[in-house]
């Protein structure tokens, strides 16, 4: 089995560490910014360019790939790194935020706010409602041509492995803030029934294909705000194994309140064992990366870093910055002076704000190189803090600089 976590150092008076993943496809240097490259590819962006702004892993989404162009095709091609020709670790989700996304219309869970309304059937405006949930999984209409598919833990395993990725994750249901807390109570039992389930399916599949690389399975912590229930998630996860096999790792998701994230992850963070990884899902803007670090997260993901990038929205020291914008037209430097990214290095502001005032390709492929090399760095930077000493002045400088606006 060619999987392996190490603990290198711990933030003083902190859940934060240090750490090294080994996969079969290489070193993951924790914690770490893991950008998310959907569909087999970061939009916009050459493989090769992932390698130069220092990401070290990426991560493919197990629905969309499902849908097209299907598992067995990226199965023949050799496994997700060799079918978009990247060499390093790689990592996809397992599904479930597709179901909450399809099920009720609602893409950003971060930016719910837990006070407006509670339902169990719940579903945004002007939504159809594509994915329903029972207890053996999840009936969902395509998004590309409506026609209709079944995901249980089972199917979700086997997706997964033809895919590839080095680190996989169990089936979940996530739900929203807005849920009662009732059915809360339900989805988190159904879900720890299905990682049972996962868990079977992971090893009856690895011993089947034991050709191919071993393909790290981490559970999904679910519970919303709840603090009993995310200790229980996390304590059931920890605690669980199936014919002598248990999760490599885990994943915190869900409903999250971004007031609430610190709290969420000390929560799990102080249920779960010391020696395996801790992927923190969906996390992306600064601040909420220094909160996960902090509270013990090794991994993140998350798509803002690229989606802002093709809205013109580019990351500084400053905070972010609208390249689009008229007073940018005339400022033939680049969007960050100290900043060694390819762009940075090659193009000015004016440039970039004529690109995307011409709507051309171009831009996005700029800016997104930019903004992924600048929260890799951003969590690099902070993994260097707590070896050295110096996170919380670094945390402190970064934010006030960051956010004075």
């Amino acid at each position: 089995m060619t999987f392996l976590f190490q603990v290198k150092s711990s933030l003083p008076n902190r859940l934060g560490r240090t750490g090294v993943i080994t996969t079969a496809h290489g070193q993951i240097k924790t914690p770490a910014f893991i950008p998310v490259g959907t569909k087999a590819t970061l939009k916009s962006v050459l493989p090769e360019s992932i390698t130069d702004f220092g990401a070290q892993a990426v991560l493919a989404n197990a629905y969309h790939l499902y849908l097209q162009p299907g598992p067995e095709i990226v199965d023949q091609a050799g496994g997700l790194g060799e079918f978009m020709n990247w060499r390093g670790p790689t990592f996809t989700d397992s599904g479930g935020f597709q179901v909450l996304s399809l099920g009720v219309g609602f893409k950003k869970v971060i930016a719910m706010d837990e006070n407006t309304f509670q339902a169990d059937d719940v579903i945004a405006d002007d939504k159809e409602r594509l994915a329903h949930v029972d207890d053996d999984g999840v009936t969902f209409k395509s998004h590309l041509d409506g026609s209709l598919h079944r995901f249980t833990p089972e199917v979700s395993m086997q997706v997964q492995h033809q895919i590839g990725a080095d680190i996989i994750f169990a089936f979940d249901e996530c739900t929203t803030l807005h849920n009662t807390r009732s059915y809360q109570e339900k989805a988190l039992e159904r879900t720890r029934l299905w990682a049972q389930r996962c868990l079977a399916e992971h090893d009856a599949l690895t011993k089947k294909r034991k050709e191919k690389p071993y393909q790290a399975l981490f559970g999904v912590l679910q519970g919303a705000q709840y603090e009993d229930l995310r200790r229980k998630a996390a304590k059931d996860l920890a605690a669980m194994s199936v014919g002598g096999v248990s999760f490599d790792g885990f994943g915190v998701g869900g409903a999250l309140d971004k007031q609430t994230l610190g709290d969420i992850l000390r929560w799990v963070n102080e249920e779960l064992p010391v020696d395996k990884p801790r992927h923190f899902l969906g996390i992306g803007e600064p601040d909420d990366l220094f909160v996960g670090v902090e509270n013990g997260a090794d991994t993140f993901d998350c798509v803002a870093p690229s989606r802002q990038a093709r809205t013109s929205s580019v990351f500084t020291k400053d905070g972010r910055v609208n390249i689009s914008n008229a007073p940018h037209k005339n400022e033939f430097f680049p969007i960050e002076k100290d900043c060694s990214c390819y762009t940075c290095r090659n193009y000015t502001r004016a440039y970039l704000c004529h690109l995307f005032r011409s709507k051309e390709m171009l831009a996005a492929t700029l800016a997104t190189i930019h903004n992924q090399h600048f929260i890799v760095g951003l969590v690099d930077q902070m993994r260097k803090g707590i070896e050295d000493g110096t996170f919380f002045d670094f945390k402190a400088q970064f934010m006030a600089r960051y956010y004075k606006k």
